[in-house]
């Protein structure tokens, strides 16, 4: 069981619940929301510049993606997956009917890494070829319980096993006050708490997981600026120069629409947006407990061993 100190029960205590009389004059983004949904970071290359499904065309592909994850059947290791038991159900998917996350640029796929962090990427695939289980710090971020994909920044959607990482938690938890807006996530117990007060960003040396978060309201639209970000994550080839626009706007009684965009020019050749809508849930936030009880790490590295001495014994 995770341990609270009494100091920070009342921290926190004290961002999420609102003073007694305090007006909004802003939308009110609190509440539990989910991004479960099927469709990709990024779109299918026979698709091309199709940014939307018909609703016909929706129905077909979803039940397409339904039915190949609704059984079980091994993976390229040969272990079995997770099936359709894991999955998040059609009537909780938010209703989205583009064909990609992405919308600019309009091929809906993430643009080409510059040749440096392309040359980086390459050097780090081939240590990864020599050296996958050599020690921990050899296993990607989620599976030390560091950092997990969908978490974000950016927040990438998923329906509960729909990245390749494994099943992950959907929902989020929204708490706003006029000075802060806090969004947590069962992972890690993670929350990312944002000042809406217009204080600078940290000086440059100062460098966090997820960013140093900055909010603004622009309308009714909450516009999060992050910069900070340390060189480790990598967030599909970025470096530590990360600079993320994230846009939150209600668009209806159970709607949010998400919007991020990725400017990063040493990484790559292009900005980058993608959007999708997260919706009201009624759901529980369900604990994540990844290190307690998990023998997954150790596994793969005894694993490692065991495969290293077979393959001695046959030299």
């Amino acid at each position: 069981m995770t341990r609270v100190t009494v100091s920070t029960f009342l921290a926190i205590a004290a961002l999420t619940m609102p003073s007694a009389g305090q007006d909004r004059p802003h939308p009110d983004l609190s509440g539990v929301w989910s991004n479960a949904t099927i469709i990709p970071l990024e779109r299918s290359k026979e698709l091309g510049d199709k940014r939307t499904f018909t609703e016909a065309e929706f129905a077909e592909y979803e039940k397409k993606v339904f039915q190949r994850s609704d059984r079980d059947r091994p993976n390229q290791t040969g272990v079995g997956t997770y099936n359709g038991f894991w999955w998040d159900s059609d009537q909780k998917l938010t209703h989205n009917l583009n064909t990609s996350i992405i919308i600019d640029p309009s091929d809906g796929r993430v643009p080409p890494l510059t040749p440096a962090a392309a040359q980086i990427a390459e050097r780090d695939r081939a240590w990864s070829r020599l050296h996958p289980a050599d020690g921990p710090e050899d296993r990607p971020l989620i599976e030390r319980c560091l950092v997990f994909p969908t978490m974000g920044p950016p927040m990438l959607p998923s329906f509960f096993n729909g990245t390749p990482y494994g099943p992950l938690e959907t929902n989020y938890r929204i708490a706003q006050t006029s000075d802060f807006v806090e969004i947590y996530t069962d992972h890690n117990h993670d929350r990312r708490i944002i000042p809406l007060d217009g204080r600078p960003h940290l000086p440059p040396t100062v460098r966090q997981w997820f960013g140093d978060p900055r909010g603004h309201w622009e309308g009714d639209t909450l516009v999060v600026d992050s910069t900070n970000f340390t060189d480790k994550t990598k967030f599909r080839g970025a470096d530590e120069n990360l600079h993320l626009i994230e846009r939150f706007r209600r668009t209806g009684p159970d709607t949010l629409l998400y919007t991020f965009t990725i400017d990063d020019p040493t990484a790559f050749t292009r900005q980058w947006t993608g959007e999708y809508p997260f919706r009201a849930s009624q759901d529980m936030m369900y604990e994540y407990a990844c290190h307690e009880g998990n023998y997954g790490l150790a596994n793969v590295l005894s694993g490692a061993r065991a495969e290293e001495k077979k393959n001695s014994a046959h030299q």
